[in-house]
């Protein structure tokens, strides 16, 4: 593997002070890498650290990391404090991920990535977005006894659901073109934490109580994640000698063992055989994965989305993800009107109505552009984003949902609202987010995820993992008769539209903000939100990520957190949104964000949730005086 060395600049750290001495628990916490390949001692495994502290704000020097998980976070400050680069960090906090957070982040998923490589100054959008088989078609998810499409909770818990998975193929391709270390390196810290295992909190327990009755019904899964037949209790330590086993022979055998060797053939014969209880009535139906659509599996680099906002350079995720477009689009139409802080209400109500005319948009012409015509270009241009705003009336929210514009280079003034398309289509909201700063100056913002909380419900045979239930993502069966034409049909080899954005915003060139979240479609509005927190009304990006959330997506209702709505919700229902408690899950609380922010030259501020589904973990290598 080849890899490139980052350029050699400056180290800021404070004077006197090394690096056990500011993160002891760090260093008492890390333990002695165990060898790629080494077999699990027979002797009963070594106890857990203790439950590792959260805090949501760091800042200092030498690089930063937010993830939502304290061992994920600092394995990642260790490979920083080790030499590794963002790309390192941000693989091995991924991995870790994976046996922390196993029911949105596992290597049968995938996920998204923007790069700032400070070598070149450029920001790079690395796809490792899930790809349906090739035998899959518009109608697959169609009960051809009803003509409709089949329940969404059949969808969901199938093997129909299971998508390639692209999280290893992304990693390779990271690590290649911008990582210092290699694959077999960066797995260690996540087999150290399956083999000794991990604390459970009340987020992991409330996750695995969401999914206990199919969990039950899966063998394999409910033998991994229901120890004893029981929910793990709060305190005990969860441990996953399978992962950590098939982490070591990743690490021996390298990404072609899954696509095109042995792990590949077993994960396909589990989602065409899904493992199901024989005392089950539940109906887990089979899916299409074959092992040549592991084979043609690629995780593609990609050209970042970019729009100016406020004299700030936005760079966001192409398609296939909706994330960037959308973001880029709202905040087009944002720049047609001057917002700040002396009128919250007036900025608010602008917001919500560019984010309903950005979602009507996206849902009309976002799909995989290697299968469909996405007119990118022109959803990211400022005459398209005029001719919307103008459909913006300052003091009263246009009913929605609203229709989608024409973005077709012929812009007038004005169009008529015209009528609306479809209800917004269901996408679990179910991911994780994290950024990873180094003293070198690059940054990563990285979405993974295996679609909702426990994916597809089914765990491979012996693996410790989970498969994504990403194809419940593509639209679930054709369009009317008569109807817009649907750019997210499931069709072979193709990707379906997702929301994340990984962000990352430069000034002058530089790095200044990298954030984003879980949360299906309120992904867009929860980067949308913050960024206009930080740059329209004027707070910190601690107060940015901790602000009461609302989102508008293209629905008739405004979904909002109580917060918001005690804050907010009676002065913009004045102005015609219906403001309503959003109802998760998990309920009343919307995203669960990571950022960063470059204070200065060598000086990072990390941001973490203080409190949504249990605050995040921020660090960095030298904490600041």
């Amino acid at each position: 593997m080849s890899r490139s060395t980052p350029r050699r600049t400056p180290t800021f750290r404070p004077r006197g002070r090394t690096a056990l001495a500011v993160l002891p628990a760090l260093a008492a916490a890390l333990v002695a890498p165990v060898p790629a390949g080494a077999a699990t001692p027979a002797a009963a495994p070594p106890a857990p650290v203790q439950a590792p502290g959260r805090q949501p704000v760091a800042t200092g020097y030498g690089g930063a990391v937010s993830t939502v998980d304290p061992d994920a976070s600092r394995t990642a400050i260790e490979v920083l404090r080790q030499g590794g680069n963002a790309m390192d960090a941000a693989v091995a906090a991924g991995a870790t991920l994976g046996v922390t957070e196993p029911y949105v982040a596992a290597i049968g998923g995938g996920g998204y990535m923007t790069y700032y490589d400070a070598r070149s100054r450029r920001v790079h959008a690395l796809d490792g977005r899930e790809t349906a088989p090739g035998a899959m078609n518009e109608r697959s998810f169609v009960d051809p006894a009803t003509g409709a499409a089949i329940p969404f909770d059949q969808a969901v818990t199938s093997g129909l659901s299971v998508g390639v998975p692209g999280t290893v193929a992304q990693w390779e391709l990271g690590l290649r073109r911008f990582g210092t270390r290699d694959l077999r390196t960066l797995l260690k810290p996540a087999i150290q934490v399956a083999d000794r295992g991990f604390v459970v909190d009340q987020e992991f327990r409330d996750q695995t109580a969401v999914n206990e009755a199919r969990f039950r019904d899966i063998v394999p899964t409910r033998q991994l994640f229901l120890p004893g037949g029981a929910l793990p209790e709060v305190g005990s330590t969860f441990r996953n000698p399978d992962l950590a086993r098939t982490y070591r022979e990743l690490s021996k055998r390298g990404p072609r063992w899954l696509y095109g060797g042995e792990l590949g053939r077993e994960v396909v014969g589990t989602v065409q055989r899904p493992p199901v209880d024989p005392a089950s009535a539940r109906n887990v139906r089979p899916g299409l994965m074959q092992a040549a659509d592991l084979r043609a599996y690629d995780a593609l680099s990609k050209s970042p989305t970019r729009v100016t906002y406020r004299g700030l350079d936005v760079y966001g995720m192409p398609p296939s993800s909706s994330g960037g477009s959308t973001v880029g689009e709202a905040l087009n139409i944002l720049g047609n009107f001057r917002l700040g802080p002396q009128d919250t209400v007036r900025t608010l109500h602008y917001y919500l109505e560019a984010t309903k005319l950005a979602y009507a948009d996206r849902g009309r012409y976002v799909g995989d552009p290697a299968k469909v015509d996405v007119p990118l270009k022109e959803l990211l241009s400022k005459g398209f984003a005029r001719e919307r705003a103008c459909l913006v009336n300052p003091g009263q929210a246009a009913t929605a949902p609203v229709a989608p514009g024409s973005p077709d280079g012929d812009y007038t003034p004005c169009i008529p609202p015209g009528q609306a398309t479809r209800q917004l289509a269901y996408e679990g909201p179910q991911t994780t987010h994290l950024v990873v700063a180094d003293r070198w100056g690059n940054v990563v913002a990285y979405n993974v995820t295996i679609e909702q909380f426990g994916g597809s419900g089914i765990t491979v045979p012996g693996r410790g993992f989970l498969l994504n239930n990403e194809l419940t993502d593509f639209s679930l069966a054709p369009p009317a008769p008569g109807s817009p034409p649907d750019p997210n049909l499931p069709g072979p080899g193709k990707r379906p539209r997702s929301s994340m954005a990984p962000t990352i915003v430069l000034k002058d060139g530089r790095p200044l903000l990298a954030l984003g979240t879980p949360g299906g479609s309120t992904i867009i509005t929860t980067v949308l939100q913050i960024l206009l927190n930080r740059i329209d009304l004027g707070m910190d990006l601690p107060a940015s990520l901790a602000a009461p959330r609302a989102t508008q997506r293209n629905t008739p209702a405004v979904f909002a957190e109580q917060a918001f709505i005690d804050r907010y919700g009676a002065a913009l229902a004045a102005r015609g949104h219906q403001v309503q408690l959003f109802p998760g899950p998990p309920a009343g609380t919307i995203g669960a964000a990571t950022g960063l922010e470059i204070l200065r030259p060598g000086l990072v501020q990390a941001v973490a949730e203080p409190s949504r589904r249990g605050g995040g973990a921020a660090l960095v290598v030298y904490p600041a005086r």
